[in-house]
């Protein structure tokens, strides 16, 4: 049951933002960012069949092994990387974070 009221306490929220971004000239722009989220993974080599070999992706698993004694650890950022450009986001995730990213953008558009 709390779970439920959470999803839909979200969902208002995110309504919410939507309509006061929705007048927004930036809205298009980051909805066009977040569309290219799984375009620029891949191409740092985070892809849907591992990390590719002598990319930006390799080069960053090769530091965060060595930071970590030779494994890379669960939840860091170049596993979360990975996990996104093997599975990309969810649609929720990509609506949830542009309609914030489009409040943010059209508070900061009043301003000039």
């Amino acid at each position: 049951m709390e779970a439920s009221a959470l999803t839909s306490s979200a969902v208002t929220s995110v309504a919410k933002v939507v309509r006061v971004a929705s007048g927004s000239a930036v809205v298009l722009p980051l909805v066009v960012a977040m569309a290219a989220v799984p375009m620029v993974l891949s191409a740092m080599g985070f892809t849907a069949a591992g990390i590719a070999s002598s990319s930006i992706a390799a080069k960053m698993m090769s530091m965060a092994a060595i930071a970590n004694g030779g494994g890379v650890a669960s939840g860091s950022l170049v596993a979360t990387l990975q996990s996104l450009g093997a599975t990309g986001l969810s649609g929720l995730t990509k609506f949830i974070l542009g309609s914030i990213g489009s409040a943010i953008a059209a508070g900061i558009a009043k301003f000039y």
